[in-house]
Parts: structure tokens; C-alpha cells; sequence
């Protein structure tokens, strides 16, 4: 902890005290760090400079409260640093699920899931293709149940003429299928996919697999979940990009417009068990 041994004054690293390992990405590792001005917390990976392009896009004001903001950033000879705010208290919702029993209710993954739909609308607005939406890189308040979209590292520029190849470090169980049927995927729809295998992930705590593609499809539910949000399953999870919904009109299908009647229920067995998981 504390800084490293750097001799220029106006480096980054004067400004931060930095302490403990939070995680490691694709692209670098993840640290807590402190402000040494007002004792904002932040937290700072060394990412290629094209993270950093994406996250200076995406950080222009007016910004996205649903995104995670870039604090400061300053580029080495060696290396780059970007150093970003750190929701407190947050967990990823990966860990969140597990302090929720392995699912969410179908109200509070409605809830989570406008979020994180309101930033990849935000982001591909922008011009910036996240590339990697998962579990993992969705921090959640357990509190609140607010959400911040993290990790830019898979991320591109969106591009009319589509992708040929995915990142290493981009996780499978969320590819579009298209990438392996035609070799060749387009920003939008493949985001759409992958919010529709988080929403099922979300819900049963597992990976849609063949059959659960099937029952949607006929819409036979062997889940227990509404008509509306199985429609909105299969509307994400088309096989075939064409027939996939559009990512700007996900937020007006009836599964967001009809509602629940009841409030929303905080999960605070989940942030009592957060301390467990910082």
C-alpha cells in the first residue's frame, strides 16, 4: 500500500493513497485507492489506452449515473492508469446472487435489469460498444440496489461494419450466436443478447440452455416468472440477430411499461452479508 516510489510530483500517484487488491480484469488488476484530497474513495487497474479513450467518451457530462465514472487518468512510458470512483458499499451482482440464494425475484431483477439496459443504451448512444456485459461486471448497492456497468476492457468503438472477432477475455456464455453461425456480429444486437442471457442468469441463477430456449419460444413456462418477462426473455434471446428486439426499444416492452403494483422490496439479507464480500 501507500504510493510507489515515483519522483514527479504531478503524478497520479501522488494524488492516491492506494491499499488492497480488489480483483484482476482482462487487462490489469484493480486496487482500492483514496483520495488524498477529500478521502474519495476509488479504486484504479492499468488498462490499455483504448479503455481509456472509451472511458473519457463515455464520462462526458452529461453522464450516466448507472455507469461507472472516471475520477483521472495519466499515461507512463510504461504503462497507463486510470483511476476510478468505487461505489461503497457495492458488490458485483455475480456476488450478489449468492448472498440473494443463487436467484433474484422477478421485481428486483426487473429493477436491476432498467438499469443496466439504461447504460448500454447510453454507451452505444455514445458511440461505445461494452463488449463484456455479465454479472461480474455489474456492481450493486445492496442497499439501494443501484447499479454502476464497470470494465470497458473488452469495449470498442461501435462500427456500422460490425466484428469478426471477439476478445479473449470477453466471457462465452454471453456471445450472440451469430458469432458462430456467420463469424460476424454487430454491436446492438449482440448486446441485446448478452442482456437477455444476464436477465435468465439473473432468474435462475444459471445459463439458458437448448431447452429453455425452446420453451420460451413456445411460450410454455416452466419458469416462475410473468408472461411479460418471458416474452421479454425470447424478444433478447432470438437466435437469429433480425428477429432480436431492437436495444433502444427494450425499456418500452410491457414487462417495463405494465410495472408491479407492490413497492420494491430492498434485499437486506443481501447487504448484511455484504461485509463478507468487500
Amino acid at each position: 500500500a501507500g504510493r510507489p516510489a515515483i519522483r514527479r510530483r504531478d503524478h497520479i500517484c501522488w494524488r492516491y493513497k492506494f491499499g488492497a487488491r480488489l480483483g484482476e480484469g482482462g487487462f490489469g488488476s484493480v486496487r482500492k485507492g483514496t483520495r488524498y484530497k477529500d478521502s474519495l474513495k476509488a479504486f484504479h487497474p492499468k488498462p490499455l489506452p483504448l479503455e481509456i479513450a472509451l472511458a473519457v467518451i463515455i464520462n462526458r457530462k452529461p453522464n450516466c449515473p448507472h455507469i461507472i465514472e472516471m475520477l483521472d487518468w495519466q499515461d507512463d512510458p510504461d504503462y497507463y492508469l486510470i483511476v476510478l470512483e468505487r461505489p461503497v458499499p457495492s458488490m458485483d451482482m455475480g456476488k450478489f446472487l449468492k448472498c440473494s440464494g443463487g436467484v433474484l425475484s422477478e421485481q428486483i431483477a426487473q429493477y436491476l435489469m432498467w438499469q443496466v439496459i439504461y447504460a448500454a443504451n447510453f454507451c452505444c448512444y455514445r458511440g461505445v460498444f461494452h463488449r463484456d456485459i455479465k454479472l461480474e461486471n455489474v456492481l450493486v448497492n445492496p442497499t439501494t440496489l443501484e447499479i454502476k456497468l464497470i470494465d470497458f476492457g473488452c469495449g470498442d468503438l461501435v462500427k456500422d461494419s460490425g466484428y469478426s472477432t471477439h476478445l479473449v477475455y470477453s466471457t462465452k456464455p454471453y456471445f450472440s450466436p451469430e458469432y458462430h453461425d456467420r463469424g460476424r456480429y454487430h454491436a446492438k444486437p449482440a448486446t441485446v443478447y448478452s442482456l437477455g442471457v444476464l436477465l435468465f442468469a439473473m432468474l435462475h441463477g444459471r445459463f439458458p440452455k437448448a431447452r429453455d430456449l425452446y420453451c420460451l419460444g413456445i411460450n410454455q413456462s416452466v419458469f416462475a416468472v410473468s408472461h411479460e418477462c418471458i416474452r421479454f426473455l425470447w424478444a433478447g434471446l432470438q437466435r437469429h440477430p433480425e428477429h432480436r428486439i431492437a436495444l433502444e426499444q427494450m425499456l418500452y416492452l410491457d414487462w417495463f411499461v405494465l410495472g408491479f403494483p407492490n413497492p420494491l422490496p430492498i434485499n437486506r439479507n443481501a447487504s448484511k452479508q455484504h461485509s463478507c464480500h468487500r
